[in-house]
């Protein structure tokens, strides 16, 4: 598997994995009005990195380099468990030159559990227009 800097040829499939693992990890919510043009919207001005093996696009994150901050990371529902996430967030997390970031929806227990086996530790909460978030730090 390979971490590589995103392509606009990237952008239909990525467009698809983003919506379709939000509907499959995130069933607390109401995915009625999701589209797969919020990917555009929610990574727009971000640095994508996309995981691919064997030609095929497995997964992304996307992050907002000069604050050391990670807004998104989401892998295939049909790749998940096999250590793309992990090989994702190693790839984002050498990219950082101070304490990282990231915001973590409480009710993603399984996203939650993920951050913490990699050395992220939960800072404070918040509410957002999705629910209740974790602040997660990983210091270097």
């Amino acid at each position: 598997m390979t971490v590589r800097a995103f392509t606009e040829a990237d952008r239909p499939f990525l467009r698809t994995l983003f919506l379709a693992a939000r509907k499959a990890n995130w069933h607390w919510l109401d995915g009625s009005d999701w589209q797969l043009e919020d990917f555009d919207r929610v990574t727009l001005g971000e640095r994508i990195l996309v995981a691919e093996h064997d030609g095929h696009r497995t997964g992304f994150a996307a992050l907002l380099p000069a604050d050391n901050f990670l807004h998104s990371l989401f892998v295939d529902p049909a790749c998940q468990g096999q250590g793309i996430g992990s090989e994702l967030l190693e790839a984002v997390q050498a990219g950082f030159t101070s304490t990282g970031a990231l915001k973590c929806l409480k009710a993603n227990d399984r996203a939650l559990a993920f951050y913490q086996r990699h050395g992220w530790q939960v800072i404070s909460s918040g509410e957002g227009e999705q629910g209740e978030y974790l602040l997660l730090h990983y210091v270097l």
